[in-house]
């Protein structure tokens, strides 16, 4: 359209320029990256309080 090439093809060069990945170094996505950690972080802080309001409570 317009004299573009078609998207997959955009998409194609746009890899084929980029540099191999390095083995357990990459994360594909970095915003789900971010969400990814952000939601480790999030369950682990949420079972500590609720592990404090359970031994304030002495509901254990």
């Amino acid at each position: 359209m317009f004299g573009r090439k078609p998207l997959e093809e955009r998409i194609a060069d746009r890899r084929a320029h980029l540099p191999p990945l390095k083995e357990g170094q990459h994360f594909e996505h970095g915003p789900a990256k971010f969400v990814f950690i952000f939601l480790i972080v999030f369950v682990v802080v949420s079972h500590l309080i609720g592990l404090v309001v359970l031994m304030a409570l002495d509901m254990h």
